[in-house]
């Protein structure tokens, strides 16, 4: 397949423009929102949520009998906001450890999930028919609607970032100090949490609930690699995600058998590595060089110096 015939299948195709603008928009979310996750070593807390909100979308189903994206959607954003407050409550009031809290919700959330999902197979409709989706995502399943629910609500997310992003950047950097000025830094916490709840869960019926972690940590660990200001990197990392979205949908439709979301998966890990090898001011290439240099340099002097 050349690249016009590419080009035109992406543009006019339905399934495959449907399923690219899909992965887009989880791609620059969950990367904007990533970037603030990473700096603020919460990486992990986007496994948590991620698998944290299988039992809510269960539960949604099992409420409403409707496999609607919008109400399974609202399952998932409620279990998930659920679990990072029994984290943030943990780690606040007892001797327990974040990651250690973060693996306890985690596993409890999900072991929920699992058993809810086995108990909701075994009814007598086939309403319940493709909720297992959400355990390994199923982006060929996506329709215009969902895109657009996952639009409108990624808008809101981005919007709100915007508009709190020096609250959010002083969170980031020196909460200490946003105290002093008199901001209320834990409900800065809260709010920004919430985004990344929020940035997780509008990508679980793409990407799944195993793999949607990486959607967070990876593009933003790409971006860091080259920047150093937080506004740049921010813009990175959803530019990354993008692409990783788009460029994963197009290469699972070139060949049979191909799951959309691992292939992202993998596009954005193969973008985060290079990244870490090329980057210019902080890929392993560039350091190396630079202490070949360093060596060279300290060998003429010591030369000199004789």
């Amino acid at each position: 397949m050349d690249l016009g015939q590419l080009l035109n299948e992406l543009l006019f195709d339905y399934t495959l423009r449907t399923v690219a603008l899909g992965t887009a928009v989880i791609g620059i979310v969950s990367g904007a929102l990533g970037s603030f996750a990473l700096l603020r070593k919460q990486s992990l807390l986007g496994d948590a949520i991620s698998h944290a909100a299988l039992p809510g979308v269960v539960l949604a189903f099992m409420l409403t009998r409707s496999r609607a994206s919008v109400v399974l959607i609202a399952g998932a954003l409620v279990a998930g906001w659920l679990a990072t407050l029994l984290i943030l409550t943990i780690v606040r009031h007892t001797r327990i450890k974040e990651d250690s809290a973060l693996g306890l919700a985690l596993s409890v959330f999900f072991g929920l999930g699992l058993m809810l999902l086995t108990f909701t197979q075994r009814m007598p409709d086939a309403r319940q028919a493709g909720l297992d989706r959400f355990l390994f995502g199923q982006a060929a399943g996506l329709v215009e609607r969902d895109v657009v629910t996952m639009a409108v609500i990624g808008l809101v997310v981005l919007l709100v970032l915007a508009l709190f992003w020096k609250e959010f950047k002083l969170l980031s950097f020196d909460p200490e100090y946003g105290a002093s000025l008199g901001l209320p830094m834990r409900l800065v916490d809260v709010l920004l949490t919430t985004l990344l709840v929020v940035a997780i869960v509008i990508g679980l019926q793409a990407v799944g609930v195993i793999l949607m972690s990486a959607m967070v940590v990876a593009p933003a660990a790409a971006a860091r690699q080259w920047t150093n200001r937080l506004s740049v990197m921010a813009v990175l990392a959803a530019v990354f995600g993008a692409i990783s979205g788009v460029g994963g949908a197009v290469i699972s439709s070139t060949g049979s058998g191909l799951s959309t979301g691992p292939v992202i998966v993998l596009f954005i890990s193969a973008i985060a590595f290079i990244s870490l090898l090329l980057a210019p001011g902080r890929g392993l290439v560039a350091n190396w060089l630079r202490q070949r240099r360093n060596r060279q340099r300290l060998s003429l002097e010591g030369g000199v110096n004789r």
